[in-house]
C-alpha cells in the first residue's frame, strides 16, 4: 500500500508538471494565434484606409472587434458593438513604431479583458489609428483543455497505481512464501530451507542468504545438542563412579578400606571439578565479548610460565624478543598451559616452544615429539569433549575441553589455533595479530 501511494504521489506530481508545461505552451500559442487574427484584421483596415474607402460598419472575423479613428481622433468606422461609441482605447503607437499592443480590462464599451492591437496609418493630413481587439486568453486557456488534462492525469495516475500494486504484489509473493516457511521452522523442526526463486534477482539472493543463515543455525544447534549430550555423559561418569564406590562401602562398612575409598571418591570429584571448571570457562568465552586492552609480551609470558612449574618432559624454548599482542594476559596464559599440558602428555621426551613474528602476526608454536595427529583428525581434537584413542590411553581423566578452550581464546583475540605439518609429533600453531608497545596495531 505504501509503495502504491508513493507511486501515485510521484505520478500526480509528474502529471502536474507536465500539465503545467502543456498549459503554458498552449496558452502561448493561443495568445500568438489571437494576436495574429487581430493584426490581420487591423492590417486589412489599414489597406482600406489607404484606399480611402472605409465603410461605416466594419465586418471582422469572429471575436475580433475593429474600430477606425481619423486624424482628429473621431470614430469613423467600427464593428457593430463599438460603432458610434467612444474610442475603445486611449493608447497610440509611438511615432517611431507602426503598432502597439496592450491588454485592457476592459476596453471602453466592451466587457472582460481583451488584447488590443493599435496600428498607426500615416496620411498627409494626419495619422489615422486602427484598433483591433480580441478576448484575452485566460491562464488555463479553456475549460475543455483543463478537463482533458485532468482526465488524462487521473487516468495515468490510476494506471500507475494499478500497475504498481500488481507489480509489488507479484514481487512480494516469494517474500510471503519465504516468511511462511520461516514461521514453520523451529528449533525442533530444523533442517528445512526456504524456496529459492528461479529469477536471478534480489529475492533470489535473499533466499540464498536465508538458507545460508539456516545452515549456520542448524550447525550451531547440532553442536549444542552434541555438546549437551557429551557434557551430560562426562558429568555422569565421575558422579556414577563416586556413587558406586560409596554405595559399596556402605553395604560392607567393616570390610571397606575407607581411606582408599575416600581417595577414589576424591579422584572422581577432581575429574568432576575439572569438567565443571572447563565448562564454565567455555560458557564465559561464548557469552561475553573480550575487551582486553593490555599489551602482552608473548615471549616474556612464555618464559615466566616455563620457569614457574616443573615439567616431566624436556622443554626447549626458542623465543624471539619483542613479540607483543593486545589481549588478556590470564587467558593467554591459560591457552599456553593447555597447549603445553597437551604436548607433555603426548611427547616421548621433548617439547619445543617457539615464539616468533610472521608477517606482522605474533606466532606461538608448541611441538612435541610424539606420534602426532592424523590430518583427518586435526579438526576433531578441537571439538568439545572430543578425545582420540591415544589421548584416552595417555590421560583417562582428561575432559576433552582443553584444546577447544585454547582455540576459543585464540579466536577471541582475533587469531586462530591450528595444527600444521611437522616432521615428527603434533605442531600446534597460534597466530594473533601483533601490536606495538605504544598500543598501535
Amino acid at each position: 500500500m505504501r509503495t502504491t501511494v508513493m507511486a501515485g504521489t510521484v505520478t500526480v506530481l509528474i502529471c502536474a508538471v507536465l500539465a503545467t508545461l502543456i498549459v503554458i505552451g498552449v496558452r502561448t500559442r493561443a495568445v500568438d494565434y489571437r494576436r495574429e487574427d487581430a493584426a490581420a484584421a487591423a492590417l486589412q483596415m489599414v489597406f482600406l484606409v489607404k484606399q480611402g474607402r472605409v465603410p461605416a460598419e466594419l465586418k471582422s472575423p469572429r471575436d475580433v472587434t475593429l474600430q477606425v479613428l481619423d486624424q482628429r481622433g473621431a470614430v469613423v468606422a467600427g464593428t457593430p458593438e463599438v460603432r458610434g461609441e467612444s474610442r475603445i482605447a486611449r493608447f497610440v503607437p509611438e511615432r517611431t513604431t507602426v503598432y502597439a499592443v496592450r491588454e485592457l480590462c476592459p476596453p471602453a464599451g466592451l466587457e472582460g479583458c481583451m488584447e488590443v492591437v493599435a496600428f498607426r496609418v500615416y496620411e498627409p493630413e494626419g495619422d489615422w489609428i486602427v484598433y483591433a481587439a480580441v478576448p484575452a486568453t485566460p491562464w488555463y486557456v479553456s475549460s475543455s483543455l483543463v478537463t482533458v488534462l485532468l482526465s488524462l492525469s487521473l487516468l495515468v495516475t490510476l494506471l500507475a497505481c494499478l500497475r504498481t500494486w500488481g507489480t509489488v504484489d507479484r514481487t512480494l509473493v516469494p517474500v510471503d512464501a519465504i516468511r511462511a516457511e520461516l514461521t514453520e521452522i523451529t528449533a525442533k523442526k530444523s533442517g528445512r530451507r526456504v524456496t529459492v526463486p528461479e529469477n536471478r534477482d534480489e529475492l533470489r539472493r535473499l533466499a540464498v542468504a536465508v538458507n545460508a543463515t539456516l545452515d549456520r543455525l542448524d550447525a550451531a544447534l547440532e553442536r549444542q545438542r552434541s555438546f549437551t549430550s557429551d557434557a551430560s555423559h562426562d558429568l555422569r561418569s565421575p558422579i556414577a563412579a563416586a556413587r558406586a564406590q560409596l554405595e559399596e562401602a556402605l553395604m560392607y562398612p567393616e570390610e571397606v578400606d575407607w581411606p582408599g575409598t575416600g581417595r577414589t571418591v576424591l579422584q572422581s570429584l577432581d575429574r568432576l571439578q575439572a569438567i565443571v571448571t572447563d565448562l564454565l570457562e567455555l560458557a564465559r568465552l561464548d557469552a561475553t565479548a573480550w575487551r582486553g586492552d593490555e599489551i602482552v609480551d608473548l615471549g616474556a609470558m612464555v618464559t615466566i610460565e616455563l620457569a614457574r612449574s616443573e615439567r616431566s618432559k624436556r622443554v626447549v624454548p626458542q623465543i624471539l624478543d619483542d613479540v607483543t599482542v593486545r589481549g588478556d594476559r590470564l587467558r593467554l596464559v591459560r591457552l599456553f598451559t593447555n597447549l603445553l599440558d597437551n604436548a607433555e602428555r603426548h611427547a616421548e621426551s621433548r617439547v619445543d616452544v617457539r615464539v616468533l613474528s610472521v608477517d606482522g602476526d605474533a606466532c606461538l608454536e608448541v611441538v612435541d615429539d610424539g606420534a602426532g595427529i592424523a590430518e583427518r583428525d586435526r579438526e576433531q581434537v578441537f571439538e568439545r569433549f572430543a578425545r582420540l584413542r591415544a589421548g584416552k590411553e595417555r590421560d583417562p581423566a582428561g575432559t576433552g575441553l582443553g584444546l577447544p578452550i585454547a582455540r576459543e581464546i585464540a579466536r577471541a583475540h582475533g587469531g586462530d589455533l591450528t595444527i600444521e605439518d611437522s616432521d615428527r609429533g603434533a605442531r600446534f600453531v597460534l597466530r594473533i595479530p601483533g601490536a606495538k608497545r605504544d598500543g598501535a596495531h
